[in-house]
């Protein structure tokens, strides 16, 4: 029988003052862990998501991912304190919307800049040092939140797109690497889910039309996203390492 258990394991959730963060945080906390909160920008609204967990001895962190300095700033403080990372969940993440023919040459350079450096790079600049830390301390799991957009393409959004089949690719590969020294890779590609940043969409004219993308008629709640980041970040899934698991209602399916 399966049990999930994360008992004396310390978990880093990034972007986990709201949305899939928030209920990934709270998911991780009901089922042992020691969580740490990470933040950009609403200490706020980190605090209150910190004060509600489950459990004791919980933290809360900042850095802008994008932020080489500030990341390892923060990895260096997180490690002084809890003394080492068990799970690191990459969930932070910036998702513009942009139109092609009407936008400039600068305004397109810039939308890509802001979002490659803190999907895609930020990303791996934070794996890098968890990575570190893991091996030294014998092991440790990565779970990425990617999206669908990686697969099925996003006509409004090209450099989030590109930054999320970027850290398909980036996750597969440090999976492999990896492997040999019991740190395991995941990957999790949700479609459309209920949360602050989908807000707009969701409610906009073109709402339904985006909830019958699934059978379903719906999109998934965050809870649903944070349930597959636990399953992947516990034991007994090492063998799925490197895997990519869609988790979007079959509103998108590949084969």
């Amino acid at each position: 029988m399966m049990k999930i258990d994360f008992s004396g394991k310390n978990v880093l959730v990034t972007g986990s003052s709201r949305g899939i963060g928030k209920a990934t945080a709270e998911m991780f906390a009901a089922s042992g862990a020691r969580v740490i909160v990470h933040y950009n920008n609403n200490k706020t609204l980190a605090e209150t998501v910190l004060k509600g967990l489950e459990g004791s001895g919980h933290g809360i962190a900042n850095a802008d991912i994008a932020n080489p300095e500030a990341v390892q700033g923060m990895v260096k403080d997180i490690m002084a304190k809890y003394k080492r990372i068990d799970v690191l969940v990459n969930n932070a993440g910036i998702y513009e919307e942009v139109d092609l023919m009407t936008m400039n040459f600068k305004e397109w350079q810039q939308s890509w800049k802001r979002t490659i450096e803190t999907n895609l790079t930020g990303v791996s600049n934070l794996s890098f040092l968890v990575i570190r830390e893991m091996v030294k301390q014998g092991g440790g799991r990565i779970v990425n939140v990617s999206s669908r957009g990686a697969f099925r393409g996003e006509p409004t959004a090209f450099a989030y797109g590109a930054s999320k089949a970027g850290l398909n690719a980036m996750g597969q590969s440090m999976a492999k690497a990896l492997a040999p020294q019991n740190v395991f890779v995941y990957t999790v590609a949700p479609g459309w889910v209920e949360t602050d940043m989908a807000a707009d969409g969701l409610n906009s004219p073109g709402g339904d039309d985006i909830r019958a993308q699934s059978p379903m008629k719906r999109v998934a709640r965050p809870e649903e996203i944070a349930r597959s980041i636990i399953y992947l970040a516990s034991e007994g899934t090492e063998f799925m390492t490197g895997c990519i698991l869609d988790v979007n209602g079959a509103s998108y399916l590949r084969s």
